[in-house]
């Protein structure tokens, strides 16, 4: 099928789409991630005032995940039936009033229901954009796009965390504690963002006014040869129930749950860890903006030279490998200096897996199989949040060290690396054939 290429250019286009859509995706993420991480930080002011042990704490935060795990496919096909402003304005609105609700936790079982219920709540929100995307932007710009996306992930825990451990230093204002403080103030930036969902978010090419006809056409042409050339069966209720179920989609979610694992485990874990220097709760804060700092550095940068072949697959072996470097080195190195300077380099190469990790699912799942089968991706991968929050509290009881917790991420990584070879080996084997063929 010849398409006709728009009258500015591809390359221009993508860059003007980039622009309209990602800081909006991107601002949507930094929240979510703030209202996420939030709970390490008015952890270590919230075990007291509840009377919770690190394990109980570790349950409940962990329970968002359950929540997650239960509203992340049924809300994705909602996102795909009444369109993503609609449907995000929702996300941001609901998770935005569980989170100022949590100000007012009383007791351990109150704060075990608000962690589910913010979980539900914001189900759908990242497999969502995922799919979103896929409406957008070809899969040669996804990778780059996906960058993007996720340095709202970096961005949040590189400014919550100051922010988080000023507000920790703030007891006492309105006659609040800091914790209280903490969900205050981070729950009020998505209820406000809901009206700018609503308003601001486009839900498909076809219904961008910013668009010529031609660019529109174009767009629309070119992702429907796409979906063909990988020959997408039909989307019926069978064929949505059948790819909860492909060995792929379930294999995909094992393999991004590795990362999750890893990923929450570092973030929930990093302010504890930071304690333990003996600093104060504001200077924690502080010392957290480093390792989101390069991460964010590494988002924004690299993912654009990670288009075509097995660039982003071969990205994924070398940062996962590092990583497992970093993590290591943060148990085993002599001084808090040399171990902090590990963990800054180790939280980089965590969060460039994600954008690669996600180019993968979207090469065959398209259309309302796609919202399906990354929401299922997605919410059975981040099971690995679940066990992180629970893994990491146990494994620092079991060996009373505050450094043994990152073992986890550097042998979650490991397993990712090595699961890893054969994907990049298939990936470069189908490369050498189609180089055959023509």
């Amino acid at each position: 099928m010849n398409i006709v290429a728009p009258a500015i250019g591809e390359a221009r286009l993508i860059n003007r789409l980039a622009l309209r859509l990602m800081p909006l995706l991107g601002l949507l993420y930094l929240v979510a991630y703030i209202d996420r991480s939030n709970i390490s930080f008015a952890k270590l002011q919230m075990l007291d005032s509840l009377g919770l042990s690190e394990a109980a704490y570790g349950l409940g935060a962990s329970l968002f995940f359950i929540g997650y795990l239960l509203f992340e496919v049924p809300s994705n096909l909602m996102l795909h039936k009444y369109g993503a402003p609609r449907w995000m304005a929702r996300i941001m609105l609901s998770w935005g009033i569980v989170t100022v609700l949590l100000a007012f936790t009383r007791s351990a079982p109150m704060f075990y229901v608000l962690r589910f219920l913010l979980g539900a709540s914001e189900a759908g929100l990242y497999p969502g954009v995922i799919y979103y995307l896929t409406l957008w932007f070809p899969a040669r710009h996804r990778v780059r796009m996906l960058g993007y996306f996720t340095v709202g992930s970096s961005l949040g825990n590189m400014i919550g965390a100051p922010i988080c451990g000023w507000l920790l230093d703030k007891g006492g204002l309105a006659g609040l504690h800091g914790w209280q403080l903490v969900f205050l103030v981070t729950g009020v930036p998505s209820i406000l963002l809901t009206f700018v969902v609503l308003f601001l978010l486009p839900a498909s090419p076809d219904q961008a006014r910013f668009l010529a006809v031609d660019e529109k056409q174009w767009l629309i042409q070119t992702l429907a040869a796409e979906r063909a050339q990988a020959d997408v069966p039909g989307s019926g209720h069978a064929s949505l129930l059948s790819v909860l179920v492909q060995p792929r989609v379930i294999g995909m979610a094992l393999y991004y749950m590795m990362l999750s694992i890893s990923v929450y485990g570092v973030s929930y874990w990093l302010p504890t860890l930071v304690k333990g220097f003996g600093v104060s709760n504001t200077t924690n804060g502080l010392l957290n903006i480093i390792p989101w700092l390069m991460a964010t550095i590494v988002l924004a940068w690299l993912p654009s030279k990670l288009r075509g072949g097995d660039r982003a697959i071969t990205a994924m072996l070398i940062a996962a490998l590092l990583g497992v470097a970093c993590f290591l080195s943060a148990v085993f190195l002599p001084t808090n200096t040399l171990r902090f300077a590990a963990l800054c380099f180790g939280a980089p190469c965590m969060y460039l897996l994600i954008p690669c990790f996600w180019t993968l699912p979207s090469k065959f799942l398209f259309g309302a199989q796609a919202a399906a089968g990354i929401a299922a991706i997605n919410s059975l991968g981040n099971i690995g949040g679940f066990i992180a929050q629970n893994l990491v509290p146990w494994v620092r009881e079991t060996t009373g060290s505050v450094k043994a917790p990152m073992l986890i991420p550097a042998s979650c990584l490991l397993l990712f690396a090595a699961i890893t070879v054969p994907i990049l080996c298939r990936a470069k084997g189908a490369s050498v054939a189609g180089t055959g063929r023509r």
